[in-house]
């Protein structure tokens, strides 16, 4: 007869104290900045951070609605119209230049993609802007020298500043959201693909840019393709919540509750499988006649 006290056993019950553990530490309520024992100094106010399923919902709102008309300013002060860069497929993002770690991390990620995509498709297939929203910080002079100290240096890749009151229409026009918090301004991640019409077609989110997520779009308007349909809402929607600003901090997080609930479910339900797999090899064992 086995041993009920046997090392296989044994792991199998720390198998599963541990995914009970794993589970209640994702599931419990997540502690708050402004509670005792947290880093903040008694007594200072901290803003609710970006709704990032109103964020979500906004941004996917705006999916083929056509861009209107904004005059907007370069990194030498000239105007040029949203208009202008009609004809070929076109890469929007929005940054603010006093972000020191996301914008900029953000920013050369996007490059990555863009060099990645040159190299798919050659260098003048497609043109890509970065918008300052932060106005009138984000000034000509200060989006010319954010993109010097990121290296950019595409020559089809615009930095610009919108006017203050233009602010406002042009963000919900590509439908990005942000707010301002003590910090700066919590914001979506999100890069905008607009066909050579002025028509948006995708949205690709998170704080890292991969250029497959732009790549397949993008030959899809090359070759006059119609546009897939964007199957990976969900994981875009994981993108966006797992990507968080701490007000505690003043900077962003990865947020891996998501993650340890699914993390902690599976080991629960994998060690609690194997309990009763080993339970019933311990009661088949136990009825069979024992040998003389």
């Amino acid at each position: 007869m086995p041993d009920r006290d046997s090392p296989w056993r044994r792991a199998v019950h720390c198998c599963a104290v541990a995914g009970l553990v794993l589970l209640a530490a994702s599931i419990a309520p997540p502690t708050r900045a402004d509670e005792p024992g947290n880093a903040l100094t008694p007594g200072t106010a901290t803003a609710p951070g970006l709704d990032a399923a109103a964020a979500l919902r906004a941004s996917q709102a705006v999916l083929g609605s056509r861009l209107g008309e904004f005059t907007l300013l370069d990194r030498n002060g000239r105007p040029v119209r949203l208009s202008s860069y009609r004809g070929k497929p076109l890469l929007v993002n929005f940054i603010y230049t006093g972000c020191f770690q996301v914008c900029p991390a953000n920013t050369r990620a996007l490059a990555q993609a863009v060099r990645a995509l040159e190299g798919r498709f050659g260098t003048n297939q497609f043109n890509v802007i970065s918008i300052g929203f932060n106005q009138p910080a984000d000034s000509p002079q200060a989006m010319k020298a954010f993109a010097a100290q990121q290296g950019i240096d595409f020559p089809h890749w615009d930095f610009l500043s919108p006017p203050a009151a233009a602010v406002e229409p042009l963000t919900r026009a590509f439908g990005f959201s942000y707010q301002a918090t003590p910090a700066g301004f919590d914001h979506l991640l999100q890069v905008t693909l607009v066909d050579a019409r002025g028509r948006i077609v995708r949205q690709v989110y998170g704080d890292e840019v991969p250029a497959q997520a732009l790549g397949e779009p993008l030959k899809q308007l090359l070759v006059g393709a119609p546009l897939a349909p964007q199957f990976a809402d969900i994981i875009d929607r994981v993108r966006i919540l797992c990507t968080v600003y701490d007000p505690a901090t003043g900077t962003y997080r990865v947020d891996y509750s998501l993650a340890l609930e699914v993390a902690g479910g599976l080991t629960f339900v994998v060690a609690m499988a194997l309990y009763f797999l080993n339970e019933w090899r311990v009661r088949r064992a136990a009825r069979r006649p024992s040998r003389a």
